[in-house]
């Protein structure tokens, strides 16, 4: 087993974006290295979370340790940072243990936390967090992305004006710094346990990643996305009218929700999640792009590419 200057084997990172095949890959290379996968996913660490989360099958759980998966209930916090600290303790544990560990997922905020570490961001400030929510119910969420967009393109364009937390939040630190976040990170970031990062990502060309999201879609709600979302949705009312829970404002499930309020049809919200996922996957080949060191890969098209692909990974492995 190759290790780094600090003892510890390099970790395979394998990302890009939603439905782009990362668990199938992860989940072929941990195999053939004796590995254990790490799920950088921010709602499949949701035990309520499974179709719309694209959770893997209790099958495979079975037959593959997958850490991150069905540790947390609803309600429960668990963030970026926390995911980053402990991912780091359970990496080297793995590594005690004579394994590799390989993290799978496309939760950009995560897997940048674990990769690079977080810079050193200032406490929230009440004054200036109340006159922007203020701004942000008066003036709505596009002058304030607006805003951020000239302030911080690099930011703005790892979200969209709906991820209203994240944009007030990013606007609040540009006040109280007078920097970017974007500039804070890349003054601050530090690398945590000692670790090295080896990432591999999943390019596909877009009209085919965009057909891919759509079929997937579909295949979710053959599969009851809709009866998991209306089950959620009767059982978490309190926290849906907060708006506290991330995971459930996610996509796949805010779409739904708003169709069992009577805002939409159904048809419109399996369009609105089609959509609303390309989207996604388009912000995070920017987020990879712009603030990770990614090494690109054609995704595999089937099976036999899966496996051809995965062979290679495993036999480049360590990396010397």
């Amino acid at each position: 087993m190759d290790v780094t200057k600090t003892g510890q084997p390099p970790v395979m990172v394998i990302l890009g974006p939603t439905a782009s095949g990362k668990s199938a890959l992860a989940l072929a290379v941990a195999k053939r290295i004796k590995g254990e996968i790490i799920s950088a996913d921010s709602r499949q660490v949701y035990r309520e979370l499974d179709i719309g989360a694209a959770k893997p099958s209790e099958e495979v759980l079975e037959e593959m340790k997958h850490h991150f998966v069905n540790e947390k209930s609803i309600g429960e916090p668990f963030t970026a940072g926390d995911f980053a600290s402990e991912a780091v303790e359970r990496i080297l544990d793995i590594h005690r243990r004579g394994k590799h560990a390989v993290v799978a997922g496309g939760s950009t905020l995560y897997l940048e936390g674990l990769i690079e570490g977080f810079a050193d961001l200032p406490p929230a400030n009440p004054v200036i967090r109340g006159r922007l929510l203020e701004e942000l119910e008066r003036d709505g969420n596009e002058q304030l992305y607006a805003r951020l967009l000239e302030r911080d393109p690099a930011q703005a364009a790892t979200l969209d004006p709906t991820k209203s937390q994240r944009l007030v939040r990013s606007l609040e630190i540009i006040e109280i710094t007078g920097l970017s976040v974007t500039e804070l990170q890349a003054r601050g970031k530090q690398r945590q346990g000692g670790l090295s990062f080896v990432t591999v990502g999943l390019a596909m060309p877009r009209l085919l990643l965009y057909k891919r999201i759509n079929r997937r879609t579909d295949e979710m709600v053959d599969a009851g996305l809709c009866d998991e979302a209306e089950r959620l949705y009767h059982k978490y009312q309190a926290l849906l009218a907060g708006g506290k829970v991330s995971a459930l404002q996610s996509v796949g499930y805010q779409e739904l929700f708003q169709y069992y309020d009577g805002k939409i049809t159904s048809h419109e919200a399996i369009s609105m999640i089609k959509q609303h996922t390309r989207n996604y996957a388009k912000r995070q080949v920017t987020f990879f792009n712009n603030r990770l060191k990614v090494n690109w890969v054609d995704a595999p098209l089937d099976r036999s590419e899966l496996e051809v692909l995965a062979d290679r990974l495993a036999h480049e492995w360590p990396v010397k």
